[in-house]
């Protein structure tokens, strides 16, 4: 497997250089700068690929290459949006760019309501609190229908919550929420946000199926002829988010996308954490089912509460089986080796690590510190190197 680790570029208040220092070998990042819908430049994807090789890194992985809300929507022509989308895929095929992680969740990326909640040993997480993401909807933006979301303890703790909380307090909470947006992206504020979800109104679960089945049918035939391999990013956290559907958030939901555009090019990637927050995914088991079209993993862990609550948990400590899924990972690496394809090696990173030691000094983007996921992917080598040790000695 190869050791990957997600970097923003300008953005980012880590550098390349400690980034070799934590060991990893290839990089993951995107174009950051550049607005949804329009064309990647080959000349800025070239300057970046060299970049990142003059540090004696590979750039191996597009995180992301994003998709317009309108094409989530399904909304007007959007022919012009789908043929900068293709002309940006073949520009990142001609710097020799193989594999694009993507997701399809409406409007928000990953949603928290806290990026520092406190780690049992010291340090911090993120969190997902689903009494206080019921606080925001009810009684901060007001979202018709909301308390259909939520059970009467939720709401119940919700109500508690938001009748102590401090301005600052529900500052801090729409903060948190907004902060899974990546790159330069205006963040909203409530009435903001508001406006922001009048356009999906009426949006159901089947029309965004549809319309994602209309994306995959329009590109998925370009990454074959360029020889991309995409991966879609499972929902983060796995249930619907502000009334808007998620629709890639269990086998059932991944076996759906798969057979939606049958193609080598169409594929998954692998989030343990986005995956592990739904107590119904067996991880492992849904790596096994989907192995052969894994082009993409992030490696992380989560614990969950009962009330629907999760938060993230160190690499080897959470509610998955790190070393189980990794074995299955592993295994294939080598049916692909046996194979003779080319892409045998997986290249993962470990994910939202906790902020350690004089992470919360720098100033990171949530969930990406230094130190907390150095350790990640100390952890993670360790499993790796153990588990074909295993193998060799055998």
């Amino acid at each position: 497997m190869i050791e990957g680790w997600r970097w923003y570029g300008d953005y980012d208040r880590i550098t390349l250089s400690e980034i070799a220092q934590a060991g990893a070998r290839s990089i993951v990042t995107a174009l950051h700068q550049i607005p949804y819908g329009e064309v990647w430049p080959q000349t800025t994807i070239a300057a970046t690929r060299n970049r990142i090789e003059s540090a004696g890194f590979e750039w191996t992985v597009v995180e992301s290459l994003p998709i317009h809300e309108r094409i989530k929507r399904g909304d007007g022509d959007l022919s012009a949006l789908f043929a900068n989308y293709r002309q940006s895929m073949a520009n990142l095929a001609a710097e020799g760019l193989k594999v694009i992680c993507y997701n399809f969740m409406p409007l928000l990326d990953w949603t928290r309501t806290d990026l520092t909640a406190p780690v049992a040993r010291g340090g911090t997480c993120l969190r997902f609190s689903a009494a206080r993401m019921a606080a925001f909807e009810l009684f901060m933006i007001k979202r018709p229908g909301a308390e259909r979301d939520y059970t009467e303890q939720n709401i119940r703790e919700a109500k508690a919550w938001y009748e102590i909380a401090t301005p600052a307090d529900l500052e801090t909470l729409i903060t948190a929420i907004m902060s899974g947006l990546p790159g330069a992206f205006e963040r909203y504020d409530v009435e903001g946000l508001q406006e922001a979800l009048c356009p999906y109104q009426g949006l159901g679960r089947n029309d965004l199926r549809a319309n994602y089945k209309r994306f995959l049918e329009e590109i998925i035939p370009t990454a074959e002829e360029l020889g991309l391999r995409f991966g879609v990013h499972p929902d983060d956290p796995p249930r619907d988010i502000l009334g808007l559907p998620r629709i890639v958030s269990n086998a059932e939901d991944i076996g759906w996308i798969l057979d939606a555009v049958d193609s080598p090019s169409n594929g998954l990637t692998l989030c343990s954490g986005s995956l592990g927050a739904n107590p119904a995914n067996d991880v492992p088991a849904i790596a096994e089912q989907f192995a052969d079209k894994i082009h993409f993993t992030h490696l992380r862990n989560v614990s969950k509460d009962p009330d629907g609550s999760f938060e993230e948990a160190a690499h080897l400590s959470g509610d998955t089986n790190m070393p189980a899924l990794i074995s299955v990972l592993l295994g294939e690496e080598n049916r692909r080796r046996q194979e003779g394809r080319a892409d045998c090696d997986i290249v993962f990173r470990p994910d939202h690590g906790h902020e350690l030691l004089q992470d919360a000094e720098i100033g990171t983007h949530p969930g990406y510190p230094l130190a907390g996921r150095m350790r990640g992917l100390a952890e993670l080598r360790g499993v790796i190197a153990g588990l074909n040790f295993g193998v060799s000695a055998a």
